[in-house]
C-alpha cells in the first residue's frame, strides 16, 4: 500500500460520524472525540438530521455542504454498504466500520454482507478499516477512539486486530510513560489489512517501535515477507493471538481470522527475528525496555535490593532467560562493607540489603557503588512494600526511590526498577508514585522481577540477533 496515501488518511481534515444521534449509546464516540480535542470540522449523521452534542446533523453524507476525509460508521450491518456507497458519492477517503455481524458473527449471510462492503469500498475508492473494529487513535491530529487516552505523541505504532486488546493495551503502556505515533484497530481487515499496516509502520518516521496483535492473516506470503523486511528495519512485538486449538476457534468468532498453525507462527517469528510475547502486559514490558534502556553491551547484569527470598528467585529468572549474575570483586564488596551498617555482611550478587529498608541514602550509595561497578553492564534493583513486618507507605517509600533514583541517574548504566506491592491501599498508593517517578525519569518500571528479567532477556537476544 502506498505509504504517503495511507499517512493521509491519518491525518484527516473533516469527520462524518455517521449513526451519531442524541441517543446516548449513539452519540458517545463523538463525545469521546470532541473531549479529545479534535479541532477540525465533525459532522454528526443519522436518519432524522437531529442536532448532536450541539453539531448540526444531516440525514446523509452526500447533504454535508464541505468536503470530509473520513467517516465513522456505526449503523446496522444491512445498511453499512449503502452508506459507503453515499460516502463514495461524496468522495470520502477512510471509512472506519465500528458496526460487527459480519464474517466474524454467526449471523447466516455475515460473510456474505462483508463482501458486498469490501466490494462496495473498492468499486467507489474509499479505504476501509473494519468491519468490526474501533478505528485509529491519532495524538498528532487529536483524534482517538477511547477515552482518557494521551494526548501527546510519541514513538510507538500499532496494529491491533482486536478493539478491547488496543485500548488496553494503550492505557497499560501510558500508564507506564509510554506513548505512540499511531495505534489502528482493524478487526475483519476487509481492506486494509495487517500487511498494509505492517508496512506503514515500517516507514513512518515517527514510529521507533511496532507492537502488532494478530488473530490471522489475509495474505500469508505476503505478510510473511513484509514482517521480515520490517523486523530489518525497527523492533517488532509481536502478541499472536488463537495459538492453540481453543484460542484459534475464539479467533474465529472474533475476527473471522483463520488463525493458523502455533508451529509456523513460531517459526516465522523466530526467523523474522520479532520479539513474541504472550500478553499486553508483556507487550508493555519489552517495549519499556526497548525505548527507556540503552542497549547493555553484555548479558552481565548485577542485582540489588531489599529482600533475601526475592534475591534467590532473581537469581533463577536471569538462569531462565539467559542472563548472567557474574560474582561481585573482591574490591567492591570491600566497599560495601565500608559503607553499610554491618561490618561481617557478605555480599553476593544479588545483593541483599533487607537490613537497611530505614536507610535511604545508605541505601543510595550502595547502589552506586554496584552500579559503578565494571563487572556487570546492566543493573536491576528491586524492593517490595510488603514483604516484611511493616508495610512501607508513601513517607518510607519517597525518600527511598529518590535516593534510589539519584544513584541511577549517577551511573549512567541502562537500569530498570522493580517495586512490588498488590495487597496493602497504602503500599499500592506508594507503588504508583515510585512509577511515575520512573515514567518521567525515562527508567523502565516494572511490577515483579520475573517481568522485569524476561522482558529485558528478550530485548538483549533481539539486540544480539540483529
Amino acid at each position: 500500500m502506498d505509504y504517503s496515501q495511507l499517512d493521509s488518511l491519518f491525518h484527516p481534515s473533516s469527520i462524518a460520524m455517521v449513526g451519531a444521534s442524541p441517543d446516548p449509546a449513539n452519540s458517545f464516540m463523538l463525545k469521546i472525540m470532541l473531549r479529545h480535542g479534535f479541532r477540525e470540522k465533525i459532522y454528526p449523521v443519522n436518519s432524522i438530521g437531529s442536532e448532536v452534542l450541539g453539531l448540526k446533523a444531516y440525514t446523509s453524507v452526500k447533504e454535508i455542504p464541505d468536503p470530509v476525509d473520513y467517516a465513522f460508521l456505526q449503523v446496522s450491518a444491512k445498511a453499512i454498504t449503502q452508506v459507503i456507497r453515499d460516502c463514495a458519492a461524496k468522495k470520502v477517503k477512510l471509512a472506519t466500520v465500528f458496526t460487527a455481524g459480519f464474517g466474524e458473527s454467526e449471523i447466516e449471510g455475515g460473510g456474505k454482507l462483508e463482501q458486498e462492503l469490501a466490494d462496495a469500498a473498492h468499486q467507489g475508492g474509499v479505504r476501509l478499516l473494519g468491519p468490526n473494529c474501533m478505528g485509529f487513535y491519532c495524538p498528532a491530529v487529536h483524534l482517538t477512539f477511547a477515552s482518557e487516552f494521551p494526548q501527546e505523541s510519541g514513538p510507538v505504532g500499532v496494529l491491533c486486530q482486536s478493539g478491547g486488546n488496543s485500548m488496553q493495551l494503550v492505557r497499560a503502556a501510558a500508564h507506564r510513560g509510554i506513548r505512540f505515533s499511531k495505534v489502528v484497530s482493524y478487526g475483519n481487515a476487509a481492506d486494509i489489512n495487517e500487511s498494509d499496516l505492517m508496512e506503514y509502520f515500517a516507514r513512518d518516521s515517527e514510529t521507533r517501535v511496532i507492537i502488532a496483535y494478530i488473530e490471522g492473516v489475509r495474505e500469508g506470503r505476503r505478510f510473511s515477507e513484509v514482517l521480515r523486511a520490517t523486523a530489518r528495519l525497527k523492533p517488532v512485538i509481536v502478541l499472536k493471538g488463537g495459538r492453540n486449538e481453543v484460542g484459534a476457534v475464539a479467533a474465529l468468532s472474533h475476527t473471522g481470522s483463520l488463525a493458523g498453525s502455533a508451529e509456523v507462527w513460531d517459526s516465522l517469528l523466530k526467523q523474522a527475528n520479532t520479539l513474541q510475547t504472550h500478553s499486553v502486559d508483556e507487550c508493555v514490558d519489552v517495549a519499556l525496555a526497548l525505548l527507556f534502556m540503552r542497549p547493555p553491551s553484555s548479558r552481565k547484569v548485577a542485582i540489588v535490593g531489599l529482600g533475601g527470598g526475592a534475591a534467590v528467585l532473581a537469581a533463577d529468572d536471569c538462569h531462565d532467560a539467559g542472563l548472567v549474575l557474574p560474582p561481585l570483586h573482591e574490591e567492591t564488596k570491600q566497599t560495601l562493607r565500608k559503607v553499610t551498617r554491618e561490618a561481617g555482611k557478605i555480599f553476593k550478587n544479588p545483593v541483599d540489603l533487607s537490613d537497611m529498608f530505614a536507610f535511604p541514602s545508605e541505601i543510595g550509595h550502595c547502589v552506586k557503588v554496584v552500579g559503578s561497578w565494571t563487572g556487570a553492564d546492566l543493573l536491576i534493583i528491586h524492593f517490595g512494600l510488603e514483604v516484611g513486618p511493616l508495610v512501607m507507605g508513601q513517607k518510607r517509600v519517597d525518600p527511598l526511590a529518590e535516593a534510589i533514583m539519584g544513584a541511577v541517574r549517577e551511573v549512567g548504566k541502562p537500569t530498570a526498577l522493580v517495586v512490588y506491592a498488590a495487597y496493602c491501599d497504602d503500599a499500592s498508593q506508594a507503588l504508583l508514585k515510585v512509577q511515575r517517578m520512573c515514567s518521567e525519569a525515562s527508567v523502565p518500571f516494572y511490577p515483579s522481577i520475573q517481568r522485569a528479567i524476561s522482558a529485558i532477556g528478550k530485548v538483549i537476544n533481539y539486540y544480539q540477533n540483529q
